[in-house]
């Protein structure tokens, strides 16, 4: 894939990207996605890409933006909500089996089965003795999925207790966003420590050869989508399998096709 030169004047004063050069980055980006899910369809890659981070931290933007000029039947976001009673007594990597991608697929987890040493374990919804056995779980897990032929890649975006603070404010003013405020969110600001401290031994024990975390350095929303999309680009050599332009042929209409009467249907009110 090829880099764009970044100069002065793509930059504010105050650092930020210029909102004109984010937009036509992003969309040249998106274009390079595009050709990388058709390498992966005619190559029958199969990818994982986890999104982990604090709560705020910009993970559902950046899927977001992957994932709008993709076809949905070859990349799919993965969003698993709390487990049943039925899944609390399974294996705990078992309902994270079904979502991994088949031949030509690309899977994007908005978290995943790093739930256990992160906000379960900061939460105390897992014992410690639970936490222990998925360090040990974990690598075995990763690097047996990786040798039956899946690329797996993990993102963790970094963001600031200052930063964090503001987006939250932001979802409390803003009535759109305000459901992505859970319980949850607002009591794991009391925990930015406890958080902290179960990231440093999630990276200590799965920072693994194979699947190594990469970190995205996300208060900066503009930057860190941008970043992390040109990486996750680098992870997987594809080439450009953009078909040649298209002519439409002429439409066949030799005349014999009547519209029914406008009023036998049922049409949306022209409010706008």
């Amino acid at each position: 894939m090829s880099h764009i030169k970044i100069n002065k004047k793509h930059y504010k004063e105050n650092g930020r990207l210029k909102n004109e050069f984010y937009e036509a980055e992003l969309a040249r980006l998106q274009i390079e996605l595009v050709k990388l899910q058709e390498w992966v369809k005619h190559k029958g890659l199969k990818v994982v890409v986890l999104f982990e981070g604090r709560d705020a931290a910009g993970k559902g933007g950046v899927i977001k933006r992957i994932t709008e000029s993709l076809n949905p039947r070859v990349a799919r976001v993965v969003a698993l909500g709390k487990p049943t009673e039925r899944e609390e007594t399974q294996w705990y990597f078992q309902r994270y089996v079904p979502e991994l991608p088949a031949a030509g697929e690309i899977a994007l987890f908005d978290r995943s089965w790093y739930n256990c040493p992160g906000v379960d374990r900061v939460m105390g919804f897992v014992t410690e003795e639970q936490v222990e056995e998925f360090f040990k779980s974990c690598p075995q897990f990763e690097r047996m999925i990786i040798r039956s032929g899946i690329i797996l890649i993990k993102y963790w975006f970094s963001v600031s207790d200052e930063e964090q603070e503001k987006r939250f404010q932001s979802r409390i003013d803003n009535p759109t966003k305000r459901w992505k405020l859970s319980p949850m969110d607002l009591k794991s600001r009391e925990k930015w420590a406890e958080y902290s401290k179960a990231k440093d031994d999630m990276f200590k024990y799965t920072d693994i050869e194979k699947a190594p975390w990469w970190v995205v350095e996300a208060d900066d929303k503009k930057k860190a989508r941008l970043n992390c999309i040109s990486h996750l680009l680098s992870q997987i050599p594809y080439e450009d399998l953009t078909p040649k332009p298209i002519t439409l042929p002429p439409r066949a209409d030799d005349g014999s096709y009547k519209r029914p009467p406008h009023e036998e249907q049922n049409f949306v009110p022209h409010i706008y």
